[in-house]
């Protein structure tokens, strides 16, 4: 590693953490999404572009575009629950600085998971603010899934063990208890999963698995309901089994599901540590050891750059930057050398994906950078990142003296059906 770019202040570091969240605040904790593009209200206009290959299309053009023309196309800027959970998470992580200030915020977004639950569902779960469309079903906005309900589960976990609110622990406990009741299956003796995106699709993803058995574990750690464990651990052995010898994972076993990434790999290993610490196992010790040798050998630069594939450069994606710092951190005690290489990480992305006024841009290419805005998939996962690389530097954040009247509350930010 470059010994220039490893050189990181912690006054840096809480600087740019400031400033992205006065942007998020003035933005309502409200934006847009990369795969927002069905929020569209011209599919109302013109319902006749209203079906599968059209929505694939304007979804992946919208996507990939260098030039962000939702405003053109009547898409609003949305609050999504997972980028929400995400707050929640990095507010909680932060120094006991400014603490009525920190704690008016982790409240607002507490109010926040509350308001944006999934409607006419008898559990606490959550879904995305847009609906999207995957290579066979459409998903409603606002449907709940395994991925955004699992985060805002363990946000308010994190939020409870902290508070000791008890609302916080009723609410996680009924997340699992949809995701144990509605999501998970099994099939023979070794093979188990939960659904994701829907309930009738019973894939093999594996960091879905991880993310739904990692919940399912700290819930049965405060409440002592073993009905949570075995299930977890099931789901856990089968997709730590298909770990490939070199410590990769294909993001799932389906036939167009075989591709290795930084952040479902990040996934992957970081929930790993969650069942082992919550079901006070140590039998994936090996696995999570490989998994992370795989992970710093295949999706680093020199330079601090993140890889989004193990096999190739570009592109180069915030939400991968921000998984990468988390990782690394997460795993600190394994590797002295993890510190050092998540402070290169951060020195990259200000370098090439900081934005002066305030935000990260979503991708670097190999001949451009797409400079868009997203609030779930950048800023959330950055001040999430931000906040955990900031609490091992061990800096006290100043939060603004604004008054939190003055900005709107989480429940008055534009929404899309939810």
């Amino acid at each position: 590693m470059a010994q220039g770019q490893s050189v990181v202040t912690q006054i840096e570091v809480e600087e740019a953490l400031r400033k992205l969240l006065a942007y998020c605040r003035a933005s309502a904790w409200a934006g847009y999404d990369p795969y927002d593009a069905l929020n569209s209200r011209v599919f109302t206009i013109l319902p006749f572009l209203n079906f599968r290959l059209g929505r694939l299309v304007l979804t992946q053009a919208l996507k990939r575009s260098p030039v962000n023309v939702r405003r053109l196309l009547l898409i609003p800027k949305t609050q999504n629950p997972k980028a929400i959970a995400l707050f929640l998470s990095a507010f909680l992580k932060l120094p006991k600085s400014g603490a009525a200030r920190q704690e008016s915020l982790i409240q607002l977004m507490i109010d926040g998971l509350i308001a944006l639950r999934a409607q006419n569902v008898p559990y606490w779960c959550w879904g995305y603010s847009f609906p999207w469309q995957t290579r066979t079903v459409l998903v409603p906005a606002g449907a709940p899934n395994l991925v955004c309900t699992s985060f805002a589960a363990s946000a308010l976990l994190d939020a409870f063990e902290q508070l000791q609110d008890p609302r916080c622990l009723n609410m996680a406990a009924s997340a699992a208890e949809y995701l144990l009741s509605e999501l998970y299956w099994s099939e023979g003796g070794s093979v188990a999963g939960f659904s994701y995106p829907l309930p009738s699709l019973r894939g093999q993803t594996h960091n879905a698995n991880f993310l739904a058995a990692a919940l399912l574990c700290r819930v049965y750690r405060h409440t002592g309901e073993k009905k949570f464990l075995a299930p977890a651990l099931r789901a856990a052995r089968y997709s730590a089994s298909m770990q490939h010898p070199d410590g990769s994972w294909y993001y799932g076993e389906g036939t167009k599901q075989r591709w290795i990434d930084n952040f479902h790999t990040g996934y992957n290993l970081c929930e790993l540590q969650s069942i082992s610490r919550y079901a006070e196992t140590t039998e994936f010790d090996s696995c999570i050891r490989r998994g992370l040798d795989f992970y710093k050998a295949h999706f680093f630069r020199e330079d601090g750059a993140v890889k989004y594939f193990h096999n190739r450069t570009y592109p180069i994606d915030i939400h991968c930057v921000a998984q990468s710092i988390i990782t690394l951190l997460e795993f600190r005690k394994l590797d002295p050398g993890n510190l050092p290489l998540a402070r290169s990480v951060f020195r990259w992305a200000m370098n090439h994906m900081w934005d002066g006024r305030g935000f990260f841009y979503y991708r670097v290419l190999r001949f451009c950078t797409i400079r868009t805005s997203y609030m779930r998939w950048s800023q959330a996962w950055m001040v999430l990142a931000l906040s955990t690389l900031l609490n091992e530097l061990n800096t006290p954040l100043q939060f603004p003296r604004r008054d939190d009247s003055e900005r709107p509350s989480v429940s008055q930010a534009p929404a899309t059906a939810i």
